[in-house]
């Protein structure tokens, strides 16, 4: 589980990195990498507890049930999650909806708290500039 947690880990790293170069150009793809790199790190997480999860609805409902419920993340990390979901699926089936260069910078700032909670409570020491 170390192995996949730690590749899960650089994924997540990967994909706010293309976020951030997104956010100008493609707000719509910067949300949808912004949220693939907070499920990234929170899949790590989770590997590293020894749960693996195959839906995204489940990784969000474990969010909330052991991480936001239990007190072990604030609930605003919580509510950030929910917010990179919608935003993602607004950028990539919004239709006509389309996601703002404001909305894309915002879901990078809540990906980045996520994956700053992770890096704070978890074993990766992986040099990360947030």
């Amino acid at each position: 589980m170390k192995e996949f947690a730690a590749m899960e880990w650089q994924r997540a790293l990967r994909a706010v990195a293309s976020a951030k170069m997104l956010a100008d150009t493609d707000a719509d793809s910067s949300a949808s990498r912004a949220y693939y790199a907070s499920f990234h790190a929170i899949t790590a997480l989770f590997a590293l507890r020894g749960q693996n999860f195959s839906k995204h609805s489940a990784i969000r409902a474990a969010v909330h049930r052991e991480l936001i419920q239990t007190g072990e993340w604030p609930v605003e990390l919580g509510k950030a999650y929910d917010f990179l979901i919608d935003m993602r699926e607004t950028g990539d089936y919004g239709g006509v909806a389309k996601v703002s260069r404001q909305d894309a910078q915002m879901c990078i700032e809540k990906a980045a708290a996520i994956i700053r909670q992770i890096k704070n409570t978890c074993c990766f020491d992986l040099n990360i500039s947030l």
